[in-house]
């Protein structure tokens, strides 16, 4: 196929935009809180519902793509996103805005497989495959650097909805390409598509998560938090056992018994989980803690999502010398050393001390996503490639959206526990969170502001420190899990590879 690499480059820039949707939020998170008045759950709930919706509906529009073909579900999200993305941008206030994430949700369930999927049927000689998913893979961590750069110049000039009417122009552009460009593909043996299954799937998991999240606020005692997890794994436990009697399930479930399969699934919901909270946590520490503004916090960032894309490109051929394993094990054991060196960070930043630590992070980022991908995509059918893409993105949102309500809980928590307010200070805002410190100090003489400010930047920092801590055991972790469970995987990984190996 000759016009291949301007399929990729479609698949690319869809993905680039979603990625960069998230990051863009993160940044815009301070002034949205002093202008809608956001409590710091409104705040979670914000970040988090994206994630949920999207996790929610990933295998099911997976799967609906396999069935109605990859090209139309990729162009109807990608309408669907640009509509929702002007809603959310002219959101008055935080309730609508969070009806308005989960329309965002909702339609960016609808792209992530199909671009990922598209890119396996393009795509079929092994190693352009890896290649391919490499620079997929790396324009994804590309979104993630440049999203802050944008949203800063935004931020710096318009109001916080700014950051979201960028995607308008973007989905333009994805839809007009997409239209002459890409190619149609379907599972031509696909049944009907199975509506208890999707309703199980997505009950299940959004159950599960609200589980995790309130336990993680109420504790794991809460009746609510019992009642919804408990629900929540039955209700997934029902979807997988019915699974296994259709004859054209949501899931195939014998993929599991692919080690490669299943170990990269694992690694990355646990690796995106540990690293979730880095977007939201150097937003706050950056612009509230140092004062540097939206642009400035955003360039810091820079070189970190743009080393994560050179590593994805260099991935496919560190694996013709350490291995699939090695290769993620070593992108992993990366991040978990960024991380303990972001644990010992200051009131004062050398920036050149830290360019190192981001660098090296990013790196690691897109060896370890890049390898994981390409390890899902290879090891399923073609004609099943939209609902595998879609097991994959449902574990990278839904251990995004457990590490922000996880880990950002971790650093509220720890923010209050730490905060000594100023004699003569009322803070039931400067409690919630640094950005509710700033919004209260606004009112207070230029004395007791400076005094709570300095007892914020001082907490926050103590929750920096152990989340950051946390993060860099847990990538740890995960990394000798990888090692182990990518363990004799074949470097190369052919087409429709038989189960023993993959």
């Amino acid at each position: 196929m000759t016009n291949k690499w301007w399929c990729l480059a479609i698949a690319c820039l869809a993905t680039l935009l979603l990625s960069l949707d998230l990051t863009v939020l993160h940044l815009a998170l301070p002034r949205l809180t002093a202008d809608l008045g956001a409590s710091s759950t409104q705040l979670l709930w914000i970040g988090d519902v994206y994630g949920f919706a999207l996790a929610g509906l990933l295998v099911t529009m997976g799967n609906l793509g396999d069935r109605i073909g990859r090209k139309r579900l990729l162009l109807i999200g990608a309408a669907a996103f640009g509509t929702a993305s002007a809603l959310t941008a002219y959101a008055p206030t935080p309730e609508l805005l969070i009806a308005a994430r989960v329309l965002l949700g909702v339609a960016g369930a609808t792209i992530m497989p199909s671009t990922l999927s598209i890119v396996r049927n393009v795509f079929t000689e092994p190693g352009e495959r890896t290649a391919a998913v490499g620079i997929w893979s790396g324009m994804s961590a590309a979104g993630f650097a440049v999203g802050p750069v944008v949203g800063g110049l935004l931020l710096d000039h318009f109001w916080w909805g700014s950051v979201f009417l960028i995607n308008v122009p973007i989905m333009l552009l994805v839809l007009v390409g997409g239209v002459i460009v890409l190619p149609e593909s379907s599972n031509p043996d696909a049944g009907r598509l199975d509506l208890p299954s999707a309703a199980l799937s997505m009950a299940g998991v959004i159950a599960v998560v609200w589980a995790i999240k309130e336990a993680a606020h109420e504790g794991l005692g809460h009746a609510n938090v019992l009642v919804a997890g408990a629900g929540g794994v039955a209700l997934l436990g029902l979807f997988a056992w019915r699974q296994t009697r259709l004859p054209e399930p949501l899931i195939d479930v014998r993929l599991f018994a692919r080690r490669a399969f299943t170990a990269s699934i694992v690694t990355n919901l646990l690796a995106i989980f540990a690293m979730s909270a880095m977007l939201l946590m150097f937003a706050w520490y950056l612009q509230l803690v140092l004062g540097w503004t939206p642009l400035q916090a955003g360039l810091a960032q820079l070189p970190g999502g743009l080393s994560g894309a050179v590593g994805g490109v260099l991935a496919a051929g560190l694996i013709r010398r350490i291995g699939r394993g090695g290769v993620v094990a070593l992108g992993l054991a990366m991040n978990a050393g960024a991380f303990l060196y972001y644990s010992t960070l200051d009131l004062e930043l050398t920036y050149m001390a830290l360019l190192p630590a981001m660098v090296i992070g990013g790196v690691g980022i897109g060896f370890a996503f890049t390898v994981n991908n390409d390890n899902v995509l290879a090891t399923a059918p073609k004609e099943r490639a939209g609902a595998a893409a879609a097991v994959s993105e449902t574990a990278f949102e839904l251990g995004a959206a457990l590490g922000i309500a996880i880990l950002g809980t971790v650093l509220t928590s720890t923010y209050r526990s730490h905060l000594e307010l100023p004699a003569g200070v009322a803070g039931e805002a400067a409690r919630e969170s640094i950005a509710g410190a700033v919004h209260a100090a606004a009112a207070l003489p230029a004395e007791q502001a400076g005094a709570l400010m300095r007892a914020a930047r001082e907490a926050f920092l103590a929750g920096l420190h152990v989340t950051a801590l946390v993060t860099s055991v847990l990538l740890a972790a995960v990394a000798v899990l990888a090692l182990v469970g990518l363990r004799g995987v074949p470097k190369e990984i052919p087409e429709d590879a038989p189960a023993a190996h993959a």
